[in-house]
């Protein structure tokens, strides 16, 4: 049998539980300031104007984490009722991370100090990077639903959704992204070339595993990619300020 043509399904439902443990991991530990002592990064307070939203939005992407986590094991141990069950509470789940975290991107701009660079961005700048990610995670969500009684599409598409919004996790690891601070990748990639990097890895592990490209994966991380570089050089375009001074009021 050509092994080049045949998925082989318990090999993938593994992959992604395991990979998207790996994501929940580096989600805690990209945030654990907050989880250890509700502080934002690098040790400040939370700004109290937004504090309610950020720990709601907190909470929110915590259980979408451990529900990536379960999800494909329940598909795996054979109940799949169950798995249909809490992906309803997943679809609910991802509206309310997408309302969350579009109200936490911009009202951080607000708050914060107007000269503060991040990723070389100003707040305005920046926020094409968290409004990117959500509309990313919301969309591949979405993709996904539709697609659920699709597998080999379902599955990459439910995984994409969690890469595309660790980036915030990963954006509070210096050692991660300090290496590129400054060039030419910093202005193409901003806060996301080590989500694509990771993703990239992801993607190579899955091939190997299963031995043949998933063509579905490789699509998603490509669009993931394209957005990720398009809001990225968007960001410091005069039509984009203008339109964030508009949206902060």
């Amino acid at each position: 049998m050509n092994t080049l043509s045949s998925p082989k399904p318990h090999h993938s439902r593994l992959f992604y539980s395991a990979a998207s443990l790996a994501l929940l991991v580096l989600t805690v530990v990209g945030f654990r300031l907050f989880y250890l002592n509700m502080e934002a990064f690098p040790g400040r307070p939370l700004t109290p104007p937004i504090r309610t939203i950020l720990i709601v939005h907190a909470v929110l992407m915590t259980a979408w984490m451990l529900l990536s986590v379960v999800q494909p094991l329940l598909v795996a141990s054979g109940r799949k009722r169950v798995h249909m069950t809490l992906g309803l509470f997943g679809t609910a789940l991802a509206a309310a991370i997408v309302v969350t975290g579009c109200l936490v991107a911009v009202n951080a701009a607000r708050v914060n100090p107007p000269d503060l660079k991040i990723f070389g961005l100003t707040p305005k700048e920046f926020l094409t990077v968290p409004l990117s990610s959500i509309v990313a995670f919301g969309a591949f969500v979405l993709v996904g639903i539709s697609y659920r009684r699709r597998p080999e599409v379902h599955r990459p598409m439910m995984f994409m959704a969690s890469l595309s919004i660790v980036s915030a996790a990963l954006g509070r690891m210096p050692a991660l992204h300090g290496w590129y601070a400054g060039t030419w990748m910093e202005a193409c990639f901003s806060a996301f070339l080590t989500t694509l990097l990771l993703g990239a890895a992801m993607f190579g592990i899955k091939c190997t595993l299963e031995g043949r490209i998933d063509r579905w994966f490789a699509g998603a991380l490509g669009a993931h990619a394209v957005v990720c570089v398009a809001s990225s050089l968007v960001a410091k375009t005069e039509a984009w300020v203008q339109f964030a001074t508009i949206l902060l009021g």
